[in-house]
């Protein structure tokens, strides 16, 4: 049915009882090591990301952070530490985010939403010096991460869609850099092409769990009696995924096609298209298996939950009137 995530847990990794262990098991395996982003390859880097994103959308959100980070180094022309597991911890929402004392040469302040708080080895840092006023002097920084001066913040992710993920807020304590710490020059993080291809592919893994709740609803569908009502739900479910992979698949043709337009403009297109499948899920599927299934299935129930908060990250309004506003500028990427 889909050209995107056809592969299925058993062909990308054994069942785990924690994400978090199964991060790791993936690392020190070898599995993790996927294609670059616009190297010829995304197609297959996308297949599997979404594959991880049906298996398990937690596990997917640390194993998309660890091969994030190994993109940007790629485009830094560095290379990760061997067999270390990293994450990307570069937010600022809710919280002031890494700032860089220059001349102690530490980080302080409070970074948010930190996944794989306290289980990976590294993290890429975004780190703003405390005189700056915006990103174009922001550093990005590859710091082992020390409990003792990197601290997860307990209870700092209430919600219990992605509780898995380990998605904490972490304290920075007078965390050492040095300039062997730098990955490239300040702004490097966010004017790569690299930073919206990176985007797009979290548009990969969103529709990996949108693959995972159809497996779900078909798994029930299957045990229970199939109405005409509940069967034309699951068509239009069907429809909504099938789009969303038609969105995909011309996406990552076009990036290893080397064909692609402005890399920010293509990962509006994919994460617009994944979430608005995400959206039509999350409403169908609950309509499709009726309340018995929410009592007896906690996948399904699991798979509900991390979708919703996942895809919430998504600025969707904006995106769509951003994307609006490049049509009528004259670039709608329509066919005449």
């Amino acid at each position: 049915m889909v050209e995107l995530g056809v592969e299925n847990g058993e062909e990308i990794g054994r069942a785990f009882d924690r994400p978090v262990l199964a991060l790791r098991r993936l690392v020190e395996a070898g599995a993790l090591d996927f294609p670059f982003p616009g190297e010829g390859d995304t197609r297959r880097r996308w297949s599997l990301l979404a594959a991880h994103g049906r298996r398990d959308l937690s596990l997917a959100r640390l194993v998309e952070g660890h091969t994030d980070a190994a993109a940007i180094l790629h485009e830094a022309g560095r290379k990760p530490v061997p067999g270390a597991v990293y994450g990307v911890w570069a937010s600022r929402a809710g919280g002031e985010g890494a700032v860089s004392d220059d001349s102690r040469g530490v980080l302080t302040g409070t970074v948010p939403m930190c996944s794989g708080a306290a289980t990976v080895d590294r993290a890429l840092l975004v780190a703003r010096p405390g005189s700056a006023q915006d990103a174009t002097r922001d550093v990005l920084l590859d710091i082992a991460v020390d409990p003792a001066t990197a601290r997860p913040v307990a209870g700092s992710w209430q919600a219990a869609g992605m509780a898995d993920s380990e998605t904490l807020d972490v304290v920075l304590r007078d965390l050492p850099w040095s300039e062997e710490s730098v990955v490239a020059a300040p702004g490097f993080y966010t004017e790569r092409p690299g930073f919206w291809l990176g985007g797009a592919g979290v548009g990969a893994v969103w529709f990996g769990g949108v693959l995972g709740l159809w497996d779900s609803v078909v798994a029930n569908l299957r045990t229970s009696r199939a109405d005409p009502h509940k069967l034309a739900q699951l068509g239009a479910l069907r429809l909504a995924v099938e789009q969303a992979d038609a969105v995909l698949t011309r996406a990552v043709d076009e990036i290893d096609a080397a064909t692609a337009p402005a890399a920010r403009a293509l990962a509006r297109r994919c994460r617009c298209a994944a979430e608005s499948a995400a959206r039509q899920a999350l409403d169908l599927s609950p309509r499709i298996t009726g309340p018995v299934a929410f009592a007896r299935d906690a996948q399904l129930s699991r798979r509900l939950a991390d979708l919703q908060v996942y895809v919430r990250q998504h600025s969707t309004e904006r995106e769509l009137a951003d994307w609006g506003e490049q049509a009528l500028d004259g670039d709608s990427g329509l066919g005449s």
